[in-house]
């Protein structure tokens, strides 16, 4: 299957593209994979997008979408994969259908996570991370440490990340509105977006992507 996963942020789209591309065998392709990748290799496109990051700016489209073409057409992406990440927004949408039309290849879902906006904020305003460790992280809702503001792990100081503030959350999102959601219109209009609740367990949402993804099964 070839599936594009959308979705606003803290909707989970990360760990819900790692259980989904296991499940489904195909690889999972985000868009800091790809970023990280290229700028490691020293690919053309990774010097590219390290010139124009390292400036401050935002990578170009041809240069994001150049470097998604390429991982599309490795071998363990015969069969399929899912972006997560990508396309960002509609003129992404629109080269990556090219590019599909190109290949004699095109896509079979747009899932689209569903969140409220609420719990959007609640989700990320709400974590905490060690600053010993940035792997151990808490919620302050759904897995408090023991000891406020104490990391369970390794007692370091537990703290907020600057973007992950209610008011930059909020920012975030009308990023998201702006730019990203257009393209679940733009593939509905092709009658290729399912959209599933994100909320619950992780478990519980990825039998519900599963479902969605496979009707007839």
């Amino acid at each position: 299957m070839r599936i594009v996963l959308v979705g606003p942020p803290g909707a989970g789209k990360g760990t819900q593209a790692a259980f989904l591309a296991k499940n489904l065998s195909i690889p999972h392709i985000s868009t800091g994979d790809l970023f990280r990748a290229n700028i490691s290799q020293g690919t053309e496109l990774g010097k590219q997008a390290k010139a124009f990051m390292d400036a401050g700016n935002l990578v170009p489209d041809e240069v994001t979408i150049g470097m998604a073409k390429d991982r599309m057409e490795q071998p363990d992406a015969e069969n399929g994969f899912l972006l997560d990440g990508f396309p960002r927004n509609v003129s992404q949408a629109e080269a990556l259908d090219e590019t599909l039309k190109t290949e004699s290849m095109k896509l079979d879902a747009v899932l689209d996570l569903e969140v409220p906006e609420d719990e959007v904020v609640k989700r990320i305003a709400g974590r905490r991370i060690c600053r010993n460790d940035s792997a151990h992280v808490f919620h302050v809702t759904y897995s408090a440490p023991k000891q406020e503001g104490v990391c369970d792990t390794c007692g370091g100081e537990l703290y907020q990340r600057d973007d992950d503030s209610e008011d930059t959350v909020r920012k975030r999102l009308e990023v998201y509105h702006t730019q990203t959601e257009p393209i679940i219109d733009y593939y509905r209009a092709q009658g290729l977006v399912v959209t599933i609740s994100a909320l619950g367990k992780v478990e519980e949402v990825t039998e519900r992507a599963m479902a969605a993804l496979k009707p007839g099964e």
